[in-house]
């Protein structure tokens, strides 16, 4: 028997086992109704091939892949797929620069990485794993367009969009960072006006806002993210006639309770009223303002740190409540893409008009005074409640009282009327590159738009493509995939050239994975609906805005389609933190040149290898371009796949950010070793036959480390301290004083059954070797038993005078029995001999700790 544990030689061996007999396999009959298993739908998002695992792969699917073990030992049916997110500019890029074609590339990237998944000893149902780009799964994408476009929520307009200059398309709002860059090359973002394909997500904004409260295992902090993107604001729309004109100019304000103290009115440059408005001595001025606008991005601005510019245009509108005039400007910080494009402004009671109006010497009309207040000299803005001042019939009245009231006025005198307004903007889903899933729908002279009926479903993608990234698809150069008679009147006509955005794909690929086969339909009703929604999400932050806001939303509209009988897509939501790396930063350089890749420093005098000047060490997400990733490969090949995953797991909570350190990693290479010499070694000692003793302190402590465990499970997922509890107990069998006994069987048995979710390899290797038939993966998980928990007998300690002197057993009746304790401790050999000849003053008895005598 080999007494060494060979992670290379074993893992290979179980995986092979396991995919002959199907063991992750799972059957859609064996759920949805009363007298069949309980589901459990275990789920990580789903990664773009790009080649190669990296260790934020490894750790989010392992996490997952323990949920999905441990649930199936519970009992349940559990669906855990994989799959690949393989449309997108990447794809067409790399192909780009290797002159091959993008499925080429994609397919060979993804045989790769699924040969790496399947080394870590990933649980999944290969038999259901999809590829976005192939045409049996992006046939139901353009069918889902379909139900969207029928249902009135896709359509095509002309809009200033985001033009990422580097990919050369357009993107949506969601994929801009903080600081107008694209999210995926990070280049700033320019506006084009482009005719456009759009998804109204703006219908559903209420909805997706008001059910986030039904998410109540998914993380506040996405929540927050999603509330603040959908930026829901409750107010009152206000018109101000333009003086001399029929038109007027309509304002959304969330303080009406301010308009009696308006100053002036502001266009954002662009504004169609702005040219017609704009008297002949402004003219020059305001124009050459518009052209030094139109430079400025828009994070530039909107940005609160950056001063405000503007100018006035020479018109004026009335302010209805006053009856005054106040004049029209136009200033950079206002945009036209929101809101009306026009803003009131009141400088007394906002920040950014009160900065505005110091600069320009605007007039500063208080309107609301703060609670007791005695200064009337407005150093800055005051935006809190208060009493309302210099507002007519409104003075006197509370502002939140006041809001009311205007607005009611306001309808009354049809001034205006009040008004809830969202941040959220539809969501643009055309590109203008070749590798994405095609829009279904042909352009005809006289039909107009046509959807493509079903049956022609799907529109492939052409492989005889010139691939050039200029900025125009491809697909509109193929004059024969273009150019086809119109479905409904048969006149030429030609097909939409654009193609989707990726993060269509990954809005809905979860459904697919319940009925992955079906060339039918989507997929079964029944089979979707009996595995959604699904139960253990995991996944990065960094898609709370995107991906996962996106996949609420659509299944929503499948809902309402009468698709889906369930509301929202992830039940339960964990939000992994990153796989940081050590790495060296030069303080004196910025931008990428200030990483210093780990394989050229040496640790014990860090410098740059290229100017000599000495580095700072520290942990940063792996990456690339900082040289500090660490390739799954290696490491599996270096320590097991167990290893791996025990580390990933242990180092950090899985929602914690985890520092990579080659020592942890052994460390946990040293536990796996010797639970395997402890185990071996049984095995041998087994044969000799198992005596029936029982150890109570042993037993104890292996129900402890089941309940212990199961609760770290059910208790929110704290895999890092269950492993401790596995430790714990490997260390009290190693302490065992008898290794033959039926205490010591069911202690390592119980350690194996533990372990097998973390490290499923050596756990079925050493189930197999201590003589068990069938996979320990089949097992069932394990229950405590609470009597296994109770102790006989505690330690007392003895002191004298408050210093110990010894220590005394007594049964556990009588730990909280202060009399009794006392009475022990008195009769104890211990006591006596320190009490002999000594006149006792008094007895402080703990229960279940200690007795003191104090003597003297």
């Amino acid at each position: 028997m080999d007494t060494r544990y060979n992670p290379q030689q074993i893992e290979p061996k179980w995986q092979k086992v396991w995919a002959e007999k199907q063991l992750d396999k799972v059957n859609n009959d064996a759920i949805g109704s009363e007298t069949k298993k309980k589901k459990f739908y275990a789920l990580s998002m789903f990664p773009y091939p790009s080649g190669d695992l990296h260790m934020g792969h490894v750790r989010n699917y392992t996490i997952t892949d323990v949920i999905a073990r441990y649930k199936r030992m519970q009992g349940y049916q559990v669906l855990h797929p994989m799959g690949w997110d393989a449309f997108g500019l990447p794809a067409e890029n790399a192909a780009i620069d290797r002159n091959t074609h993008p499925a080429k590339w994609t397919y060979a990237n993804i045989d790769n990485m699924r040969s790496q998944l399947q080394q870590v000893g990933l649980s999944y149902d290969w038999e259901r794993e999809l590829a976005t780009c192939s045409p049996d799964y992006y046939k139901w994408t353009q069918w889902i367009f379909l139900q969207f476009l029928e249902a009135g929520l896709a359509y095509q307009k002309e809009a200033k969009v985001n033009w990422d200059p580097i990919d050369q398309t357009v993107i949506a709002n969601e994929q801009v960072d903080s600081e107008g860059r694209s999210w995926r090359s990070g280049a700033l973002v320019e506006k084009r006006k482009l005719r456009q394909w759009f998804l109204k997500i703006t219908d559903y904004a209420e909805q997706l806002l008001q059910d986030l409260d039904k998410l109540n295992d998914w993380p506040s902090n996405v929540k927050i993210m999603q509330a603040n993107w959908i930026g829901k604001s409750t107010g009152a729309e206000l018109s101000f006639p333009i003086v001399g004109s029929e038109e007027k100019i309509t304002v959304f304000t969330t303080r009406p309770d301010t308009v009696y103290g308006v100053s002036y009115v502001v266009l954002a440059p662009e504004h169609p009223l702005v040219e017609t408005l704009t008297t002949a001595d402004q003219k020059e001025a305001v124009s050459k303002f518009i052209e030094e606008v139109k430079n400025l991005s828009e994070i530039d601005r909107t940005s609160d740190d950056r001063p405000k510019r503007g100018i006035a245009i020479g018109a004026s509108v009335f302010n209805p409540f006053t009856g005054k005039e106040v004049p029209i400007w136009i200033a950079d910080y206002v945009l036209f893409e929101y809101g009306t494009g026009a803003v009131m402004g009141v400088p007394a009671h906002d920040v950014r008009d009160f900065a505005f109006a110091k600069q320009y010497n605007l007039p500063i009309q208080i309107v609301i005074n703060a609670p007791n207040a005695t200064d009337k000299a407005l150093k800055a803005a005051y935006t809190e409640a208060g009493i309302m001042i210099n507002s007519g019939e409104f003075d006197g009245l509370d502002s939140v009282t006041a809001k009311t009231k205007i607005v009611e006025l306001a309808e009354k005198n049809q001034w205006g009327n009040a008004k809830i307004t969202y941040r959220l903007r539809d969501w643009l889903i055309s590109r203008q590159r070749y590798w994405g899933c095609p829009i279904p729908v042909i352009h005809c002279p006289k039909c107009g738009i046509v959807p493509v009926p079903h049956a022609d479903l799907p529109i492939a993608l052409p492989e005889d493509v010139e691939l050039t990234g200029r900025g125009a698809s491809p697909l509109a150069q193929l004059d024969s995939w273009v150019n086809v008679p119109c479905p409904k009147c048969g006149t030429a006509a030609k097909r939409e050239t654009d193609t989707m955005d990726t993060f269509i794909d990954s809005s809905w690929y979860f459904l697919r994975f319940a009925d992955a086969r079906n060339d039918q339909e989507i997929g079964d009703r029944n089979a979707i609906n009996n595995w959604m929604p699904v139960d253990q999400y995991v996944g990065g932050v960094e898609h709370a805005i995107l991906h996962l806001l996106y996949s609420r939303f659509v299944t929503k509209v499948l809902r309402d389609r009468g698709l889906l009988n369930f509301d929202e897509p992830f039940t339960r939501l964990l939000t992994q933190g990153m796989v940081q790396g050590l790495t060296y930063m030069n303080p004196n350089k910025g931008g990428k040149d200030k990483w210093v890749p780990s394989a050229l420093v040496d640790p014990k005098d860090p410098k740059d290898p290229k100017t000599g000047e000495p580095l700072q060490a520290l942990f940063a997400t792996m990456s690339k371009s900082k040289g500090n990733g660490v390739s799954p490969e290696q490491a599996i090949a270096k320590y097991g796949a167990d290893t791996l995953r025990m580390f990933t797991l242990f180092k950090a909570p899985p929602e914690k950010d985890l520092e990579w350190e080659d020592a942890d990693v052994e460390g946990q290479q040293r536990f796996l070793n010797r639970v395997w010499r402890l185990v071996s070694s049984f095995a041998e000692t087994k044969q000799n036959g198992i005596s029936k003793k029982v150890d109570k302190n042993l037993r104890r402590a292996i129900h402890i480390a089941i309940k212990e465990v199961s609760e770290d499970f059910d208790g929110g997922y704290q895999l890092n301290t269950a492993i401790s509890e596995m430790m714990k107990l490997s260390n009290a069998l190693q302490d065992a004083e008898d290794k033959s006994s039926a205490t010591f069987l069911e202690g390592i048995e119980t350690l194996l059954t533990l372990l097998a979710p973390f490290a499923p390899h050596i756990a079925e290797e050493l189930w197999s070797l201590i003589g068990n038939e069938g996979s320990i993966h089949l097992q069932s998980w394990l229950t405590h038993d609470p009597d296994a928990l109770t102790v006989d007998e505690i330690t007392l300690v003895i002191q004298i005078n408050g210093k110990v002197r010894g220590s005394l057993q007594v049964p556990s009746s009588a730990s909280n029995d202060k009399q009794a304790l006392e009475e022990y401790a008195r009769s104890s050999d211990a006591a006596q001999k320190y009490l002999e000849g000594k006149e006792i003053k008094k007895v402080i008895a703990v229960p279940g700790k200690l007795v003191n005598f104090v003597v003297v």
